[in-house]
C-alpha cells in the first residue's frame, strides 16, 4: 500500500553533514489506510530502533528526539510526497541504519509505526 524509498546515506567525518530523503508512493488499494505522519528512525547494531524526528503530512507539526534537537531538521515536500532529514554536526553516536516510516500517531515509538522503508546507512567517523 505505502512504499517508502530512502536515499542519501553515506559516510562522513564527525562535525559533517548529510541529508536523507524519502519518497513515498501509495499503491491503489480499496482498503488502503491513510497515514498522518512521516518520520525518520534509526537503529544501531545491538540497539533498539529509536525515533529521530517526525512530521505531520501537512508539513507543519514536528517532533524531535532530544539527542538530535538543534542538529537535525525534518522537512516535507507535500507536492512530491517526500520527507527529508538534514543532519548537521554529526557525531559517531549518530552512526546507524536510518529508516523512513509512515504512520498514524504523533509518537516516536517505533512499535507504533506501520510502514517502513529498507533503510540507508549513515556512518560517522571520529
Amino acid at each position: 500500500q505505502v512504499q517508502l524509498v530512502e536515499s542519501g546515506g553515506g559516510s562522513v567525518q564527525a562535525g559533517g553533514s548529510l541529508r536523507l530523503s524519502c519518497a513515498a508512493t501509495i499503491s491503489p488499494h480499496p482498503y488502503g489506510r491513510n497515514y498522518n505522519y512521516m518520520g525518520w528512525f534509526r537503529q544501531a547494531p545491538g540497539k533498539e530502533r529509536e525515533g529521530v524526528a517526525i512530521i505531520h503530512t501537512g508539513g507543519t507539526v514536528t517532533l524531535y528526539a532530544d539527542s538530535v534537537k538543534g542538529r537535525f531538521t525534518i522537512s516535507r515536500d507535500t507536492a512530491k510526497n517526500t520527507v527529508s532529514l538534514q543532519m548537521n554536526s554529526l557525531t559517531p553516536e549518530d552512526t546507524a541504519m536510518y529508516y523512513c516510516a509512515a504512520g498514524t500517531y504523533y509518537n516516536l515509538s517505533a512499535r507504533l509505526w506501520e510502514y517502513w522503508g529498507q533503510g540507508t546507512q549513515v556512518t560517522v567517523s571520529s
